[in-house]
């Protein structure tokens, strides 16, 4: 990309619509901010905050169009379910859009959008996807041939109770959608697709022990990506030992996964956010390098942090981090500024190397094992 270009791309994309202000929209509307956009947060009730605000029934489709005109980009902290309605609005205006789904068929109709395109759209930008895929594609990266990609994520209260050892500090429509959709994984070099909370295992990070069990949609693109090129590929979610089980019990002998909202208030009732919580990350390849057998490690404890004075939980700063980071990226022209964007196209080191991606350097507990 020549440096006019890149100049050009860097005006035309400085005034960005945030959608959804809870915990994480505001913390990336904030963070936004700081990196020098022009923000407006946009929540379904009036808001205090240290930008513009607008209080708009975010439920009205058709009116989304009127509420985005005149934005550069439009980030989407809303549930999965709405993000249909916000990138084809996005879409219809030529915006960059960005959201934090992990829901599959939304992500299949944003890629359809992008072929039409006039900006970028980018799905998928929080932890996982996001982040972690970031990081797995820059350990396959250092393989000569790749023979498996496991990546691991566990959010979770630093002080667990109780036997689920479980706090909702993330939406509860999206952890529930993850515990019952089927998972895409790449198993001895076939893609398919696997049932929800299986394959468990046990994992410790720095003594602690965890189980991993498959859940929906962390991996995001690279399913399609490495199909062909590496023999497994799997995502999974930790958990403190025994959750598996009782979330099985839960949904599938109560039958509890036959209403979803439902079974979402039951749960975020019983087990509401915390303060003090924990982000785990565990992504490990396996590969040649010169002909030798190595496994390469990315292993981090990721806590609370303060951001502009205030304490922020670990899942809150570590997704909203994730996203505003790739938008950084695309401002300055280091990213694509049209089609579709797969996580695993993002370089780790430029990413981390933004304002807001340094926050994965320095809010850590953990190191990185090879």
């Amino acid at each position: 990309m020549d440096k006019l270009h890149e100049r050009e791309n860097n005006m035309s994309m400085n005034k960005i619509a945030v959608l959804g202000l809870g915990k994480v929209g505001h913390l990336a509307a904030e963070l936004l901010v700081e990196a020098g956009f022009t923000v407006t947060g946009i929540d379904s009730r009036a808001v205090q905050a240290p930008f513009a605000t607008r209080a708009v029934d975010l439920a009205d489709v058709g009116g989304l169009a009127d509420v985005l005109r005149g934005k550069d980009a439009v980030l989407s902290c809303l549930p999965y379910h709405v993000n249909i309605g916000v990138s084809t609005a996005a879409h219809g205006l030529g915006l960059h859009y960005f959201d934090l789904t992990e829901d599959v068929p939304t992500t299949r109709h944003i890629r359809e959008l992008a072929k039409t395109s006039k900006g970028l759209m980018a799905p998928q930008c929080g932890l996982a996807p996001g982040f972690v895929g970031i990081v797995a594609a820059d350990l396959a990266g250092q393989f000569d041939k790749v023979r498996s990609i496991r990546l691991r994520v566990g959010a979770l209260p630093q002080n667990p109770t109780g036997l689920l050892g479980y706090a909702f500090n993330w939406s509860p429509e999206g952890v529930v959608n993850e515990y019952l959709n089927d998972c895409e994984v790449i198993e001895e070099g076939t893609l398919k697709t696997v049932s929800a909370m299986e394959w468990l295992e046990t994992i410790y990070i720095d003594g602690m022990q965890l189980e991993a069990f498959t859940t929906s949609g962390g991996l995001g693109t690279m399913c399609e990506t490495y199909a062909g090129v590496i023999e497994n590929l799997d995502y999974k979610t930790m958990r403190y030992p025994g959750h598996m089980q009782l979330m099985n019990f839960f949904f599938h002998e109560l039958l509890m996964r036959e209403n979803r909202s439902e079974a979402g208030r039951i749960l975020t009732n019983a087990k509401p956010p915390v303060d003090e919580d924990v982000v785990y990350v565990h992504v490990a390849a396996e590969g040649w390098i010169g002909g030798v057998l190595r496994r390469k490690e990315f292993v981090r404890a990721y806590y609370p942090i303060d951001i502009a004075g205030k304490s922020r939980t670990a899942i809150a700063w570590t997704t909203s981090a994730s996203v505003v980071a790739v938008i950084e990226l695309v401002r300055d022209g280091k990213l694509p500024q049209q089609g579709f964007l797969k996580q695993e196209e993002i370089p780790l080191a430029p990413y981390l190397a933004t304002r807001t991606g340094n926050f994965y350097q320095i809010g850590h507990r953990g190191r990185h094992r090879v």
